[in-house]
């Protein structure tokens, strides 16, 4: 048997099994001159405040070893929710696999949810151990992205997440200036923030939920938070989805608050170059001004690993109640029109 067949595929041991990883030498995020990530290239380091990704030639077993190294701090915000998966068999360059149903020839031990869906139903990957992780890594499934849902009540969320999204030419700070605003207003209304770098272009600002609302009651919350922040800076934040008419303004985004809708899952990799990764942080750390949403990479991430920024920061679930309550009271105080500011561009 040659060499190459012989790196053809190995196994990893993964908790209590030992998962099969097919061509873990296979390249997922190439580097090089001219390429992506290298120098020249799109977000190599002679791109405007990016990281070097000049050495990437990331491969799967890479990605198989970060998702193994990660899995203490990731599988609790896993667990129990439907998966998709974004897979990049080809790597990063190629085309991308956003892929909900678990494919039959995946192990039986595998866990699955079966969620419905208008006219029929989906069957749906759900992580509840380190061996799902190391498996999907293996089928090249760079970014598991997680609904903010768990299989055994999906109408009912247990995480609301606003996401700030830049303008194009915006620097970072303004998002660190948004993160700052979002968690003092969430403080206001008596709910904890937790933040994390997305390892895209922003930062998402999350709430845990004691799931006693549906959906239609946490979107209707996130939006009137959001409103109330953009009316209270409205040079500078908007909730107006087209970005033609957003004016330059950060975007508060709220529309991932839905049924079967996700949201990257912490420590999930990137698919861009360097193999950036989802990161939680502290609230202190906003004021790093080392700090950008692809700050923590593969390569870098293991500098994070020994604790967890969100442990006693606020995971527990939290009713919407009387913050709502709240909300009321400081929208009125600020918002005319019986607190709509949607219609008027906000």
């Amino acid at each position: 048997m040659s060499d190459t067949k012989e790196r053809s595929k190995t196994e990893v041991r993964a908790g209590r099994r030992t998962v099969p990883i097919s061509r873990p030498e296979k390249v997922l995020f190439p580097g090089g001159p001219g390429g992506p990530g290298g120098p020249g290239g799109p977000g190599g380091p002679d791109g405007p405040g990016g990281p070097d990704h000049s050495g990437d030639g990331i491969t799967k077993s890479d990605l198989v070893d970060h998702y193994r190294a990660v899995s203490r701090l990731m599988l609790p915000h896993l667990r129990g929710r439907p998966l998709m998966m974004e897979r990049h068999p080809d790597g990063i360059s190629g085309r991308p696999l956003m892929q909900k149903n678990a494919p039959d020839h995946f192990p039986d031990w595998i866990h699955r949810a079966v969620m419905p869906k208008e006219g029929g139903e989906v069957t749906h990957v759900v992580c509840d151990d380190v061996a799902t992780l190391v498996y999907l890594a293996g089928q090249a499934c760079v970014t598991p992205h997680r609904w903010l849902s768990r299989a055994d009540r999906p109408h009912h969320p247990d995480r609301l997440v606003f996401d700030l999204d830049p303008p194009p030419d915006a620097g970072f700070e303004e998002v660190r200036w948004a993160a700052r605003r979002m968690c003092g207003l969430l403080g206001e209304v008596g709910l904890p923030g937790l933040l994390m770098t997305t390892g895209s272009r922003g930062l998402h600002v999350v709430v845990a939920l004691d799931r006693r609302e549906d959906f239609d009651s946490v979107r209707d919350f996130a939006r009137d938070a959001a409103d109330l922040l953009a009316a209270r800076h409205p040079d500078r934040l908007t909730t107006e989805p087209r970005k033609a008419k957003r004016a330059g303004r950060l975007y508060l985004d709220t529309q991932r608050n839905g049924y079967a809708q996700t949201a990257v899952a912490p420590y999930a990799v990137r698919a861009r170059p360097g193999a950036p990764v989802a990161t939680p942080i502290a609230a202190e750390e906003l004021d790093d001004p080392e700090l950008r949403a692809d700050r923590w990479t593969l390569r870098t991430i293991g500098e994070r690993l020994e604790r967890d920024p969100w442990a006693g920061a606020g995971t527990r679930g939290r009713s919407l109640n009387a913050p709502r309550r709240r909300l009321a009271e400081l929208s009125r105080e600020t918002l005319p029109d019986d607190g709509d500011s949607r219609r008027n561009g906000n």
